[in-house]
């Protein structure tokens, strides 16, 4: 179990690295202004409607680093530091978010199994924490409990990792039309990609979390009886 905690430890310093990370580019490129005058909202409408997407809205929504799209009522939701700024930060950010929307309007499969995941996702993260903790401490009278416990947060991993594909496939459509629309160009285009790819890695960091988590508690089922 030591080099378990080494590698807990590890990762959980590789999160917080790569959350810092995150904020501390989107602030650099916040400050880096677009050669054109539109904002974070103008950036998505023009992505969508290059694609022939006019069933999306593009709403603002509180908070920073915030932003998502939303399947269930079409909306690109961005944070207010994206939506009304006009700099390279808020178009990479906001094509991101619009390149879900693509995705959903092409129906591409990895987010459709996310999206089908969501509510078996939120039911299990609600109750996943009291059944795995109720399972360690009946692990030798019963042992089952932790077993539904593993089943339940294996869903939380599943989704995690399935959200990798979704998220670096949404950057690479962003990337692609930041390029070709000509929003971005040689001199600022390199800043949009490191970016998104600094946002990435926190997918990524927290689906090896999640693995790694789920492997501890697997390793504490299977070795009850030692």
């Amino acid at each position: 179990m030591a080099i378990y905690w080494i590698l807990f430890i590890g990762i959980a310093v590789l999160s917080y690295l790569a959350q810092w990370n995150v904020k501390r580019k989107f602030e650099k490129y916040a400050k880096m202004p677009l050669d054109s005058v539109m904002t974070g909202k103008d950036v998505a409408e023009k992505m969508l409607h290059d694609n022939g997407i006019y069933d999306v809205t593009v709403k603002s929504t509180r908070g920073m680093l915030t932003d998502f799209y939303n399947p269930a009522d079409k909306t690109v939701n961005l944070s207010e530091a994206v939506y009304g700024s006009n700099s390279v930060a808020a178009a990479a950010v906001a094509a991101h978010e619009c390149g879900h929307a693509l995705q959903h309007a092409q129906s591409y499969a990895p987010l459709k199994m996310r999206s089908a995941m969501v509510p078996v996702v939120q039911f299990s993260s609600n109750i996943v924490t009291w059944v795995l903790l109720a399972g360690i401490l009946l692990i030798n009278s019963f042992p089952q409990l932790l077993l539904m416990g593993i089943v339940l947060f294996a869903m939380t991993t599943l989704f995690s990792l399935i959200t990798l594909p979704v998220e670096i496939n949404a950057s690479q459509r962003a990337l692609v039309w930041l390029n070709r629309s000509g929003l971005t160009n040689i001199s600022n285009h390199g800043a949009a990609t490191d970016a998104l790819k600094s946002a990435a890695y926190t997918y990524v960091v927290a689906a090896l979390s999640s693995l790694a988590t789920l492997i501890y508690y697997i390793l504490i089922y299977t070795n009850r009886r030692s």
